[in-house]
């Protein structure tokens, strides 16, 4: 499957890189993208003079002043090149701006998951996560900056679909090279743990360089300053690590490429920009046709310019498009009618088997180059040589031919639980296990389903089943509320031992490490516009802090487990596979959690109702008795007492999780009619239901039936959160 999608053209895997993050294949194509392209010196001879301007290390360090002052004259170039090109007019800039879009429309996307249980809790990433959580618009999509660039294409008369439309490519990326710089930054999008040197060198690199804003005329929500501070202290931290040297050249060979590849983009968007200027009648079809062409199929067969069929013609090269031309010129589908039109132009008018295909401004050209051929038919069709073709081929061929670097092909094998755990955290490099942690979710909803016809509720949750409403969703959640989760509450008249206290944090330990790990893809590039996602990626950025590393509920949990003796290894560390310290019993719950986490798209509807059991949980009784024997024994109740809050009924995520799934249900409801909208909220209550399953003593192994009354799944419960 990874050979097919690298086998397309560049706009077609990047599309596929932009709305597949869930297969294996995906990450295969990911990783071939990044390796060969991050060796772009070794295939592009043209890159040497470009990038032997970039920064170098300086006794295995990197040398910032160096760094910084190359970046600047680079921005500084890029600056005047593009500017000079926009004062040329109107379609100067337009072609600034279209020839730009796919890549500016993109964002920071390599920041996609730069936040995940493998990254967390750590300054730095936090610190890239605040500015991610900045570039959204802060949980306020208008005011990201891909909306704000968006409406800067708009003012200028380019209209692009939503990036989520399969042909976003298509009419955002009129050739291969910026095609390949996205599906590049897209990949680097999946490998943030993996790739963390040259996320951080690209990072503070595209926002030194400024393209974007610049071409879009907007002040940049990250300033080059801020970037800068996360890559100074990356390269503090460095200063104490025995690989510094290897992943100081990382980071700047990574600087280098993108350099590079910045470069040629900048070089020709100008290009384009000043041929547009007093571009030719000529010139404007010529890159209507190359953005059409690669869609010719089977149906235009019939259709012969030139003597061959059109779905044959190949138009590679500049001089075959101009030769394309000619023939098209001279073609019946040309030749003027009594009527003043031909074949051609009744074929794209309303009703034509071509309407639709063009836009209204591409019509309008084509419309202006058939009257004029009268008086060019004979005309030689000159088409300056496109410089950028021939690096995308090489570029593309490198991509094709190159594997992966340190990559093992085999079977996922049959894993315990502990090395489970290690590699869903790891998912990066264990991309094979990802069928396995899709069987485990869904065999995890089949049996929690079941506690749709339970005769009573659970001990902390009630999955019975009830037809949707608004009201009837706010009554159910209420009812849980008061009647399980605060009215049973009570201070504790007898503190458990000490020991015991100790024991029991042990337990909510694993589960509190990957705190929101079912939520931290959903706010994808391609994804952030729908509502539902905008909403839970605000709840899993709360979680996160908000960019602040002291208030990061990953951090809580380590500092509780530090004022209980506790020192576990990072759960991303292979050490942690050996601790002691949690049963293997206990690693189901959390197990459910991070393959749930894969599949932010398969299952979207199944973690909306999981996240509203999630939030849910931890008020009232259960937390409140946590942080009574916490505070009694003298140890840190932060963990408890911060979710005690910020999970409240009244506005805190609790309530936002339920106003999240009424969101999404009305849209729902709106696009696809009530049949979909019931059939969407069976799997939201599917999703709860399977957080109520394991919460209340559920195993994947021998699942059965729990009840209020049921006091050994109660007490389980109280262990396995």
């Amino acid at each position: 499957m990874a050979d097919a999608a690298l086998a397309a053209e560049p706009a077609e895997i990047a599309a596929h890189l932009l709305n597949d993050g869930e297969s294996e294949a995906m990450l295969l194509v990911a990783k071939q993208i990044l390796d060969a392209t991050l060796a772009l010196p070794e295939w592009d001879d043209g890159a040497m003079d470009m990038v032997a301007q970039a920064p170098a290390l300086r006794s295995g360090r990197v040398d910032r002043d160096a760094l910084r002052r190359s970046l600047e004259d680079q921005r500084v170039a890029a600056a005047a090149m593009l500017d000079g090109a926009a004062a040329l007019g109107t379609a100067a800039r337009q072609a600034l701006l279209r020839g730009r879009a796919a890549l500016s429309l993109l964002g920071d996307c390599w920041l996609d998951t730069v936040s995940q249980p493998a990254t967390q809790p750590a300054a730095i990433v936090n610190g890239l996560f605040g500015q991610r959580w900045s570039l959204l618009g802060e949980g306020r999509p208008a005011r990201s900056c891909v909306a704000m660039r968006r409406r800067s294409l708009e003012a200028a008369g380019i209209f692009l679909p939503a990036l989520s439309d399969p042909t976003f490519f298509r009419e955002a990326a009129s050739d291969a090279m910026t095609s390949l710089h996205a599906a590049f930054l897209l990949s680097l999008s999946r490998y943030p743990a993996t790739y963390f040197p040259e996320l951080i060198g690209i990072h503070a690199a595209c926002h030194a360089l400024g393209i974007d804003d610049r071409i879009a005329g907007l002040d940049p929500i990250v300033p080059p300053e801020a970037a800068w501070e996360i890559l100074d202290a990356y390269l503090d931290a460095l200063d104490e690590d025995a690989a510094a040297e290897a992943l100081s050249r990382r980071l700047v060979d990574a600087v280098r490429v993108f350099v590079c590849l910045e470069r040629r983009h900048a070089a020709m968007l100008a290009d384009r920009a000043a041929r547009s200027a007093g571009q030719s009648l000529d010139l404007q079809v010529a890159e209507i046709v190359r953005r059409h062409a690669p869609f010719a199929g089977k149906q235009h067969q019939r259709v012969r310019i030139g003597g061959k069929p059109l779905s044959e013609t190949a138009t590679e090269t500049d001089q075959d498009l101009a030769a394309f031309l000619k023939d098209f010129k001279r073609s019946g589908y040309l030749r003027a009618d009594k009527k003043g039109s031909c074949r051609f132009i009744d074929a794209i008018k309303f009703g034509g088997p071509m309407f639709g295909i063009f836009t209204d401004e591409e019509a309008d050209v084509l419309k202006s180059w058939f009257h004029s051929t009268a008086q060019t038919i004979d005309a030689p069709i000159n088409l300056p040589e496109g410089r950028e073709e021939p690096v995308a081929r090489l570029w593309l061929a490198n991509i094709r031919e190159r594997p992966p670097r340190d990559t093992v092909f085999e079977s996922a094998a049959d894993l315990d639980d502990r090395t489970l755990f290690y590699q869903l955290v790891n998912i990066e490099n264990f991309a094979n296990i990802l069928p396995v942690a899709l069987e485990r979710v869904q065999a995890g909803l089949a049996r929690s389903e079941m506690l749709f016809h339970s005769e009573d509720t659970g001990r902390y949750t009630d999955a019975r089943f009830f037809d949707y409403s608004p009201e009837a969703l706010v009554d159910r959640i209420e009812s849980i509320y008061w009647h399980q989760l605060v009215e049973p509450y009570a201070p504790l008249t007898d503190i458990p031992p000490r020991d015991e206290v100790v024991f029991g944090q042990k337990y909510f330990a694993l589960g509190n490490l990957i705190d929101g790990c079912w939520a931290f893809r959903s706010g994808g590039t391609s994804r952030f516009g729908q509502i539902a996602d905008v909403k839970l990626f605000g709840i899993y950025a709360d979680e996160m802090g908000l960019g602040d590393v002291e208030k990061n509920h990953i951090t809580l949990i380590h500092r509780v487990l530090g004022s209980l003796g506790i020192d576990l290894p990072h759960i991303r560390d292979e050490a942690f596979v050996d601790q002691d310290e949690i049963p293997d019993i206990f690693y189901t719950f959390p197990l459910n959690q991070l393959s749930l986490g894969q599949f932010p798209k398969r299952f979207h509807a199944e973690i909306l109702g999981y996240n509203l059991g999630s939030e849910m949980l931890g008020l009232g009784e259960l937390r409140m008795h946590e942080i009574q024997k916490l505070k009694h024994w003298g140890f840190d109740p932060i963990y408890e007492a911060v979710h005690l809050s910020i999970d409240n009924m009244s506005a805190g995520h609790a309530r936002q999780a339920a106003e999240i799934i009424q969101a999404h249900l009305a849209e729902t409801a709106q696009q696809y009619g009530p049949d979909v909208c019931a059939a969407e909220w069976r799997r939201i209550w599917n999703g709860y239901a399977s957080f109520a399953y394991f919460v209340e003593g559920g195993t994947l192994e021998a699942p059965a039936p729990v009840t209020h009354g049921d006091e050994a799944n109660a007490d389980r419960c109280a262990l396995t959160l």
